[in-house]
C-alpha cells in the first residue's frame, strides 16, 4: 500500500471530531519494511500491522493505552522471524501485539504432528508454536471511507505446494467517535484437498488496565488450569497481581456460556479502580474455546495478560485433533468469525458490562477444577 494520509479536511464525513487514516513504511533495525496503516476514528486509534498478518500492534482509547510493553520493542519484519528457533518458540521474538492471530493451519503449543508429503506418505512433522498468520504480509489491502465508518480491507495467503492453501480474508472497521473496534475474518481452503484450520486471538495487555487488583471477569460453565504450574494459582486465576520478576506463566482453559440462540458471550479485563476496562464480544460458534493467559513477569520481562477466543485450545494440534476440535475446511469452503472490542472508560459502563456477565453467568453452574481436566490438557 502506497504511503497516504487521509482526514476529514479531504473526506466528508458523519464524525464531529478530526480523524485521520494514515500508511507508511516503518524504517530502521528489524521493523525496517514493515508496512502499517494508522487509524483515528477521533476517539480510539490503533495501528495495523500489514506486514504482520495484519495483526493490530498497539491503540489508544482516551487516556488508556492498549497493548503492552514487551520486551521486543519494534514491529519485527516476517523475515526476520524463524519460527523453530528455541525449539519452536520462535514466534515470541516477534511478539509484540494488542492484537495478534495464531493460525491458519495450525496454532497452540510446538509439537509434532503427522502429515502426508509430496509423495503421499505419513510423515511425522514439527508444527512450531502458534503457526504462520502472524509472519505472513498482507498481499493486497485497501481502505474505504463511508459517513459512519472506516473499513481496512486485507487479505493474506498461508499456502505451500503439496500443503495448505489457505487464505485470510480481513475486515477491521470502526465507527468515528467510537470506542470500539470489529474484526470480520474470513478463511478460506483455495485447495482442491480438505485442508485442517485452527484460529486464536492473542488479545493482549499490559499497564494501566493490567495492575495489582485489576480483574479478569468471564461468564464460564468451566475452568480448568493448563497445568501443575497454573493450578497452584487456580484459587485466584480471575485477579492480577503486581509485577514479580521471575514469575512463570500460567494458563486457563475455560469453557464459556453463551445466550440462547446465538450463543453470544463476552469476556472482560479492567482495572482495579474499576473505571477503565477492555471487552471481547464473540459467539461461541465462531469460538467455542477460551483461555487466559497470565504471565505477571517484572515490567522489563513482559507484563503481561492475553485473553484468548479460539477454535480449539492452545495445545499441540495432534491433541486437539484427537478431542474433536481441529476444524476441517473442504475444498473451497469458508468459514467466517466476528470479533468486538470494546473499550469502556467510565464506571457506569465497566458496571453495565459487569452485570451483563453476571446474567449470562446465572445460566452455568461455574465449576472450577483444582487440577487440569483431561477433556482440555495434554498434561
Amino acid at each position: 500500500m502506497p504511503a497516504i494520509r487521509i482526514d476529514e479536511t479531504l473526506v466528508s464525513t458523519a464524525s464531529r471530531q478530526p480523524w485521520s487514516v494514515r500508511s507508511r513504511t516503518l524504517r530502521g533495525g528489524t521493523q525496517e519494511g514493515v508496512d502499517v496503516v494508522e487509524i483515528d476514528n477521533g476517539k480510539l486509534s490503533f495501528v495495523v500491522l500489514l506486514s504482520r498478518g495484519m495483526g493490530i500492534w498497539k491503540g489508544q482509547n482516551g487516556k488508556t493505552r492498549l497493548g503492552w510493553d514487551s520486551p521486543v520493542k519494534d514491529p519485527v519484519h516476517p523475515s526476520l522471524v524463524n519460527a523453530n528457533d528455541c525449539g519452536g518458540l520462535g514466534w515470541l521474538k516477534g511478539f509484540n501485539e494488542w492484537i495478534v492471530r495464531c493460525g491458519l493451519s495450525s496454532m497452540g503449543a510446538p509439537g509434532a504432528d503427522v502429515l502426508v508429503d509430496n509423495n503421499g506418505n505419513e510423515m511425522e512433522a514439527f508444527l512450531p508454536l502458534h503457526g504462520n498468520i502472524a509472519n505472513l504480509p498482507a498481499r493486497a489491502a485497501c481502505i474505504e471511507i463511508t459517513a459512519e465508518e472506516i473499513i481496512l480491507r486485507g487479505e493474506v495467503h498461508e499456502t505451500m505446494m503439496f500443503g495448505p492453501a489457505l487464505r485470510l480474508n480481513t475486515e477491521i472497521r470502526t465507527c468515528f467517535g467510537s470506542s470500539t473496534l470489529t474484526i470480520n475474518d474470513t478463511v478460506t481452503n483455495m485447495g482442491d484437498n480438505p485442508a485442517e484450520h485452527q484460529l486464536l486471538y492473542h488479545v493482549n495487555y499490559g499497564q494501566p488496565l493490567l495492575e495489582k487488583g485489576a480483574r479478569f471477569l468471564a461468564p464460564f460453565k468451566q475452568v480448568a488450569p493448563r497445568d501443575p504450574r497454573a493450578a497452584e494459582g487456580i484459587d485466584h486465576f480471575d485477579t492480577f497481581d503486581a509485577a514479580v520478576p521471575g514469575f512463570v506463566e500460567q494458563a486457563y482453559f475455560m469453557e464459556l456460556a453463551g445466550k440462547r440462540g446465538n450463543r453470544e458471550t463476552l469476556a472482560m479485563l479492567k482495572n482495579a479502580g474499576g473505571d477503565q476496562a477492555s471487552l471481547l464480544r464473540f459467539s461461541l460458534k465462531d469460538f467455542p474455546c477460551f483461555t487466559l493467559w497470565k504471565n505477571t513477569a517484572g515490567e522489563r520481562d513482559g507484563y503481561v495478560t492475553g485473553l484468548e477466543p479460539a477454535t480449539a485450545y492452545p495445545n499441540p494440534r495432534r491433541f486437539e485433533r484427537q478431542k474433536g476440535r481441529v476444524i476441517t475446511l473442504a475444498s473451497g469452503q469458508s468459514r467466517s468469525t466476528s470479533l468486538i472490542v470494546e473499550n469502556l472508560d467510565t464506571k457506569k459502563a465497566v458496571k453495565a458490562a459487569e452485570a451483563e456477565i453476571k446474567g449470562l453467568q446465572k445460566s452455568a453452574k461455574g465449576k472450577v477444577s483444582q487440577t487440569a481436566i483431561a477433556r482440555f490438557s495434554n498434561i
